[in-house]
């Protein structure tokens, strides 16, 4: 008989000896003859069902045995305790109760390309590696909310469809707006500044838009953005607050997701061994880094690394294939074969494009001139060589948006910084100190050529109290794959839109 009492895996611990029932899918399955053993999942984990011939009905344990991976169905049975088990424990099934059967679910142990599994996102997001993601995401976005939302911040919605441009209008999305041209936001930071005028602190958070012709790993055309704006504020103060924001994240993760880390294999002692203060370089000091003998030297032994790891895996990877073609393996066994082939071939291949890339780099990286924004390699360098999220401040002026702050000391520089996640994952926060001059924000508007029309209401805000303010923005997408090791920020969103590919 079903048990009455529905419980989720998550709270398995406190049933140990208890009949219970789990409403969940089938991960996958195997047998041993009279034994079942049923991986369910219910969507906050997974938990070995262990069905005996013995204990069923012949026809229920026949249909329990031919069931498909993603099957529907619910198991009821007693709680025990089993290290080898997900979790250490395991459901002794006494009964099942079969929803809808499933057969031929597409999304197999077998190798499948990116182009397959964006295609089938919809289905791809019940495997566990994007399960995984997706619960570290959630805890991210709730840390992000609980941080502001705990030390003053107001929250403002600001708006999606906008007339001006943050961050460059050659990455503006047009959109027609009831026969008037409009675009979606690339940012809430200029609304912000408002807010801030009223609230002092605000935060907004969002889906932003950047229509960047860029395939890299690191972008999206939409993503989700946190951007904090506070009145009465310097750049010391900014760096500081930045500082705390992320520490509180990677606190809030470690603390609420270890299992999940621990399955994706990201690197949590280096996350653990991550305290402030974070490292702080200026620009001009990021650019000497770059163009020294340190850097040199430091390129050409990841290199050495980067060979030496190829052909370690290599050797694994032909010692698997061999196993697999002799045969006689369990099941279980070539499942678990099958599986480290597909991640070692992706490993070789991901290795292989750092190989290629490694002298691009290191060329790119002697060849730098002050001056230049820095290319997401350099990025990549600079945050390699350091344990710590690095913060990078008083970039040329002539690179950066025309808000930001010109910093009075030396006004080719202006008071902004980029945040660096360390492991070479780059730049995941953006901010800087806004101009607050009048004649200053004008002049930068008209050199920048956009319609002053536009930006009418923007300049009344240095007309009417204008006080020293700032703030930032993080991009959660980029923050979940430095925190995961996700390599693309494509696997840190459900439903991701990237320049040429929108299936769902």
């Amino acid at each position: 008989m079903m048990p009455n009492k529905k419980v989720f895996i998550r709270e398995l611990k406190n049933y140990i000896g208890q009949q219970v029932r789990l409403d969940g899918w089938l991960y996958n399955s195997r047998s041993s003859g009279r034994v079942l053993f049923l991986m369910l999942r219910d969507g906050t984990g997974l938990c070995q069902c262990v069905a005996e011939a013995a204990n069923l009905s012949k026809e229920l344990f026949v249909q329990l045995e031919h069931l498909g991976q993603e099957s529907s169905l619910s198991v009821g049975g007693t709680i025990r305790a089993e290290p080898r088990s997900p979790g250490g424990l395991e459901l002794a099934v006494s009964d099942a109760i079969i929803h809808c059967p499933a057969a031929d679910y597409p999304i197999t142990p077998k190798e499948h390309g990116i182009d397959f599994l964006l295609k089938n996102r919809h289905l791809h997001l019940r495997s566990l590696r994007p399960w995984c993601i997706g619960r570290i995401r959630h805890t991210v976005i709730d840390a992000i909310r609980r941080f502001f939302n705990d030390n003053g911040f107001i929250l403002v919605d600001t708006p999606i469809f906008t007339t001006i441009a943050g961050e460059g209008e050659q990455t503006l999305f047009e959109v027609d707006y009831f026969g008037q041209p409009m675009h979606l936001a690339q940012t809430g930071q200029l609304y912000l500044e408002a807010a801030a005028m009223s609230f002092g602190k605000v935060y907004c958070f969002g889906p932003t838009f950047r229509a960047e012709k860029s395939k890299t790993r690191r972008h999206l055309t939409e993503f989700w953005m946190v951007e904090p704006e506070v009145a009465y504020i310097d750049l010391p103060g900014l760096l500081e607050l930045a500082e705390d924001f992320v520490f509180s994240i990677i606190q809030g993760v470690l603390r609420n997701n270890r299992a999940e880390l621990e399955t994706l294999g990201a690197d949590i002692a280096a996350l653990e061994a991550i305290q402030k203060p974070f490292v702080r370089l200026t620009y001009s000091e990021a650019a000497e880094i770059l163009t020294s003998n340190r850097t040199k030297e430091f390129m050409a032994a990841q290199l050495e690394g980067f060979l030496a790891q190829k052909k370690a895996y290599e050797e694994e990877l032909n010692q698997l294939l061999l196993l697999e073609a002799k045969g006689g393996l369990k099941k279980w066994q070539q499942d678990k074969t099958a599986g480290r082939i597909i991640e070692l071939r992706g490993e070789l291949a991901e290795l292989q494009v750092k190989i290629e890339n490694n002298p691009k780099h290191a060329q790119l990286a002697a060849d730098f001139q002050w001056g230049k924004d820095l290319g997401g390699s350099d990025e990549t360098i600079i945050s390699l060589m350091h344990n710590r999220p690095v913060f990078v401040t008083h970039y040329p002026k002539k690179a950066k948006a025309f808000y930001m702050k010109t910093d009075r000391s030396r006004e080719e520089v202006v008071e902004n910084f980029d945040l660096l996640a360390p492991a070479g994952f780059g730049e995941i926060i953006g901010g800087s100190i806004r101009e607050d001059n009048y004649e200053r924000l004008l002049a930068r508007i008209r050199q920048e050529g956009y319609n002053l029309d536009s930006y009418q209401w923007y300049l009344d805000l240095r007309k009417y109290g204008s006080v020293p303010h700032g703030g930032f923005g993080l991009g959660v997408e980029r923050t979940v794959a430095w925190l995961t090791g996700e390599k693309h920020i494509r696997q840190c969103i459900a439903f991701p839109r990237l320049m040429d590919k929108v299936y769902l």
